[in-house]
């Protein structure tokens, strides 16, 4: 999960970016779903990859518009897997 916070606020930068260059991600890196804070100054992105590498590269193509957060996920039932054994 990656949390995108727009630099200045500046979402118009942004999607002017994604409208003439697309997502800019590098083979291997698959969008999922994303959505966005009303206030158009952050997105929330779910991303997949094998390669932590891949990821960073899509990240330097936008770092100059966006400061980035990454969170690894799992799915709840992979989460309700995990625990149960400590249940």
């Amino acid at each position: 999960m990656i949390v995108e916070r727009f630099k200045g606020g500046d979402a118009a930068s942004v999607y002017r970016r994604f409208r003439d260059r697309g997502r800019l991600a590098p083979e291997g890196l698959r969008y999922v779903n994303s959505w966005v804070a009303e206030g158009l100054e952050r997105c929330f992105q779910l991303m997949e990859t094998e390669d932590r590498a891949r990821l960073d590269a899509w990240m330097a193509n936008w770092s100059d518009l966006v400061e980035f957060e990454v969170y690894a996920v799992v799915t709840s039932a992979e989460a309700q897997a995990r625990i149960a054994p400590r249940l």
